[in-house]
């Protein structure tokens, strides 16, 4: 299945249904009076979240959505059918914008109404009165509300992975969870974000592993942009970088500041420092790398090969412990 999170789509209320003008004729009843019923209501547009659903593909093709249209009323004081509401299904995580601006957000399994179906017409039966016994008034029903909004999903996970491309990431996402996600030698592997679970006991933390940034991602280059919003609603993130890199210090930086210029909060975020690939370098070296590190960004660093397991059980714990730290 594709992965599609951001999709345009039109949707209309359903219109109320007209007031009826009409009046009682029985034999042997001259003058019956007015007995015109009310339209029915227009059917809702209403979001519903699922968590069973992680894409927007379905809006992809089907791209206009209108709610049922009440019934008329009708003679002898009877009321219109009410329309059937319409159910959009969307993903946990679904931003719904108009104008730019986000009229609501989807974070639960959830039923929201988005755009409430327009009222019934009254039928002439309301216009009766000691002064007017023979209405021949009924209103329209009100029309639905329609527009044009935007559906933009943001996975909701507990850790977000973020580095460079082929940092490891995917790698370490399919070590700690059941998630299989693409794995190879050159950049840009991930191309859409995966999703994986990490259990322990009875804990657990949902961990996403996010398409790799390069410089000026927050600009749109590379596929960073993209999916730099996904990162948001991650309550930690987990910074893999390749120790055999030369400039790790560089490399820290740029992913960092990339962060910052999409969105200043983002840095603010619970962090652990992975660096990556230790296989590769002899025990003496890494010792050194790691405490010039440690010295530089003032925080601890831990020490991991996804080839190996080494300091994947370590790394587990922390993923936790900061679960726990949210908590």
């Amino acid at each position: 299945m594709k992965f599609i999170d951001e999709a345009k789509i039109f949707v209309k209320s359903g219109d109320g249904g007209d007031g009826c003008l009409s009046f009682r004729r029985e034999k042997y009843i001259e003058f019956g009076g007015p007995d015109g019923g009310n339209g029915g209501k227009g059917g809702d547009i209403i979001l519903e979240g699922t968590k069973s659903l992680n894409t927007l593909v379905d809006f992809r093709y089907q791209k206009h959505f209108k709610a049922q249209k009440g019934r008329g009323g009708s003679g002898r004081n009877r009321t219109g059918a009410a329309g059937n509401d319409l159910i959009l299904k969307i993903p946990v995580g679904t931003e719904i914008l108009l104008n730019e601006e986000i009229i609501a957000d989807i974070v639960d399994d959830e039923k929201v109404i988005l755009f409430p179906g327009g009222k019934g017409g009254m039928g002439n039966i309301n216009f009766k009165s000691s002064t007017n016994r023979a209405p021949r008034k009924a209103t329209p029903g009100e029309k639905g509300h329609e527009a044009e909004i935007i559906l933009r999903l943001k996975i909701l996970a507990d850790a977000g992975l973020v580095g460079f491309p082929n940092a490891g990431k995917s790698s370490l996402l399919r070590k700690i969870s059941a998630a299989k996600p693409k794995v190879a030698d050159y950049p840009f592997t991930t191309l859409d974000p995966k999703l994986g679970v990490l259990r322990k006991g009875d804990e657990e933390i949902v961990v996403a592993d996010i398409p790799g940034l390069i410089e000026d991602a927050h600009l749109g280059n590379g596929l960073g942009y993209k999916f730099l919003k996904h990162i948001e609603r991650c309550h930690s993130l987990i910074h893999v970088i390749d120790i055999t890199n030369e400039n790790l210090k560089e490399s820290y930086e740029t992913i960092l500041n990339e962060l910052k210029n999409y969105h200043k909060d983002i840095v603010k975020k619970n962090t652990i420092i992975v660096l990556n690939k230790s296989d590769l370098l002899e025990t003496k070296e890494i010792k050194k790398i790691k405490l010039e590190f440690e010295k530089y960004i003032k925080s601890e660093v831990f020490i991991l090969s996804t080839f190996t397991g080494s300091g994947l059980e370590n790394l587990k714990n922390q993923i936790l412990k900061l679960k726990n730290h949210e908590n």
